[in-house]
């Protein structure tokens, strides 16, 4: 914690944002908001974005906030922050029902989101809270040399 009469540094701040969906469009205007927060980062911040990332956290970001607006009723919270190389996607929702993972069904049409969410990101949490609850993703945002997401095993 920092005293009161210190100011943090620009480098010591955290980088994020914090958003509430409420609306009939909160996925277009959520995945808009993921993409901007990973622009900010780069121009402002100087933290490099591989495309992968860029583009893997807007899917992440569709998807949670996707099922939080279809099964939960009432606004949903997306988080994004900066933190160890990856940006944590946390989405909350009023409905403290935690998803269930199905297992694999090449056969099977939708219901694959949880499970894309899970193979795109380095670590996945899904917690009840006091009210409703909350997922969180994070993802690497640069890739190694190789051009595997940085923090995968392949």
């Amino acid at each position: 914690m920092v005293p009161e009469n210190e100011d943090l540094s620009l480098a010591d701040r955290p980088i994020l944002s914090a958003l509430t969906f409420a609306g009939s469009e909160p996925v277009a205007e959520a995945r808009r908001a993921a993409r901007g927060f990973l622009t900010e980062v780069q121009a402002v911040h100087g933290i490099p974005v591989s495309d992968r990332a860029m583009g893997l956290v807007q899917l992440v970001v569709s998807e949670l906030v996707t099922n939080a607006h279809k099964y939960a009723p009432g606004p949903c919270l997306l988080d994004l922050e900066i933190s160890d190389g990856a940006v944590e996607v946390s989405v909350w929702d009023t409905d403290p029902t935690l998803p269930v993972a199905q297992s694999p069904d090449p056969g099977r049409v939708g219901q694959h989101g949880l499970e894309i969410v899970i193979g795109g990101s380095r670590s996945f949490e899904m917690r009840r809270e006091p009210v409703g609850k909350r997922i969180t993703a994070a993802i690497a945002l640069a890739d190694d040399p190789g051009g595997n997401p940085a923090g995968r095993l392949i």
